[in-house]
This record gives structure tokens, sequence and C-alpha cells, in this order.
């Protein structure tokens, strides 16, 4: 599974496919360290992660169905009954009628709004505040609008409603002004790294102890082999990692099934109030959240349930 259509399947069919022709599919490690020097001349970021994000994920789905085992149990075995979820979404009321212990909704206003910007989130973040209590986490997510500045400025203000982290404050490139704002909130829990697709910004974060959360997108950043490498990376400096709609995919499941630094499941609420999350999920095999938690198939492989038939009906 990808994105970005033919530039994405270009680089699978006209590159990086043909070079593996021969190669062992149980060979995952090898064979990500392959792709990820073959596509970077062209680029370590961009199309080129997804495309190899990709090819990983379907080794490790073709190495569990040759194993007879689910993923989970192939990268150590489950760490923990079952994976505890956060919303995403502002429909916050639907999200607690689903026994959500943990909403995050997407901030409505930034440095563009001008002066009235912080009145006006405040007055949103508020709302939800009162409507949810006080045992229920709240967290902001922001996709890369703010600046230095209106970052600092936003945390302050929030304050009084608690929110349990802020995420993707700035652009994705800007590791230098991610190192600057966690010098300017000491105390405010912050999260990012959506939008990293290799190795060297995590590594720069926990060097530079920038980020409290990673949140990879295992279809982004390498697959299931690059989101256990950041994991690793992570661990040693006591970094969760949450993938970005983890619990969207069988793929971010089954990772957070079995990696330990990984506290919590993103599932991004694709249903309108009402709509049922089974009517919304993207393969047929998916388990989706019953009272705010999920646990992943333990079919072979990532019990993914696609057909041919299904997979060309996704592509219309």
């Amino acid at each position: 599974m990808s994105r970005y259509g033919s530039p994405v399947i270009n680089i699978i069919n006209e590159h990086l496919g043909p070079l593996l022709v021969s190669e062992s599919c149980m060979a995952t490690e090898k064979l990500w360290d392959m792709m990820t020097r073959m596509a970077s001349p062209y680029g370590g970021g961009g199309l080129a992660p997804y495309a190899i994000s990709a090819i990983d994920l379907a080794l490790w789905d073709l190495k569990g169905k040759l194993l007879k085992r689910p993923v989970y149990e192939l990268i150590g075995g489950p760490t923990r009954d079952h994976i505890d979820c956060y919303a995403t979404g502002n429909d916050t009321d639907w999200h607690i009628s689903n026994g959500f212990m943990a909403t995050k909704m997407a901030c409505p206003y930034g440095p563009a709004d001008g002066l009235r910007a912080l009145d006006l989130n405040e007055d949103f973040i508020s709302k939800k505040r009162h409507l949810v209590g006080d045992e229920i986490d709240l967290m902001v997510d922001c996709w890369m609008s703010f600046d230095v500045d209106f970052a600092v400025r936003f945390a302050e203000r929030m304050k009084p409603y608690r929110l349990r982290w802020i995420e993707d404050c700035l652009m994705p490139d800007d590791l230098d002004g991610q190192a600057e704002l966690r010098k300017r909130l000491p105390t405010q829990t912050l999260a990012t790294g959506e939008h990293w697709y290799t190795l060297s910004p995590f590594t720069n974060a926990v060097s530079r102890r920038s980020v409290d959360i990673f949140q990879p997108d295992l279809a982004w950043s390498g697959g299931l082999t690059g989101c256990l490498k950041i994991a690793t990376i992570a661990e040693g400096a006591s970094i969760s990692v949450i993938p970005h709609a983890g619990m969207n995919t069988p793929y971010g499941q089954h990772f957070g099934m079995a990696v330990t630094n990984s506290p919590k499941g993103e599932y991004f609420v694709a249903s309108a109030p009402g709509v049922p999350f089974d009517e919304v999920k993207l393969t047929p095999g998916m388990q989706t959240p019953c009272n705010g938690v999920v646990t992943p198939s333990n079919e072979p492989g990532f019990g993914l349930g696609l057909t041919l038939d299904g997979i060309q009906a996704m592509t219309v």
C-alpha cells in the first residue's frame, strides 16, 4: 500500500523491483538496505520512501504467509493484550461515545488568521475540554502551519486546558526550529515525524532531545523495517513512537502490538458520526477499534484479506 499513484509505481516497476529479482524474499533487512541505497541518488525523502515502504510491507506480508504466522509474532511477539487507541478528528462527542479515552483535534486557526487566532483557538479548545471533562486526554495537530513564535504563544495560552501534546507545529525540514521550540517550551510535550521519511531527522531529534513523541507513517518512512529502526533509535532516549494513523492499517496495528515503546495507536475517524467504523476500513481483514481498543488479526502476514478483484476495485 502506498500513495501518489503512477510516480511511485514507476519507481517500483522501473527501478527498485527489477533489481530485487532473484533476491530472497525473507531477507527484509538486506532488501531494505539495498532499496535505500539504490534510491539515494534521487532522494532520501520525497517519493522514493513511498515506493520502498510499499515493497517492504509486501515482503513482510509474504514472509508471514510463508511462515504461517502473523507479522507481530515475526517482529518479537505481542507486548500487550490490545492497543489503546486515540481518535483523530473534530467530532469529539462521536469519539467519546465510542469509548476512546483520548482524542486529537485539528487546530483550526494559525498565524495567517492574525491576532484573533489565539482567541479563536482558545475558544475552540476550551469547549472541547469542557465537553470531555478531566479524564480524557486532548491533543492538537497543527499540521505544519505554525512558526516558532506562534507555537510558543499557542502553547502558553492553552496551558489551562492541559493538552497532552501539540503536534507538527513546524515545517518538517526545520530541525533547528524544532530544537528552538523545545528550548522555549521545556514542559510542553511535543510530537512530530509524520513527514520525516528517513532515519536522519529522527536521529537528529534524539541527539538534540527536541521531540517527545515520534510519529512516522509506515507507508511513507520505509515500511515496517524503517519504522522498527526508528523505534530502536527512539527507545534508547525513552521516546515514544506512535505511528501516523497506525490503527487505520493492519501494518500499524501489528507494529503497535509488538513494539514496547509504542504505547498508543492513532485511529483517524474517517466516518461521519453514526457511521460504523467497519464501513470505512481500508482492507477487509483489518480490525477496527471497539471501546477505544484494537487487537490485530492473527491471520498469517498482515491478515489483509485482499483479493485481486478487491485490489482492482480500490484502484478505480
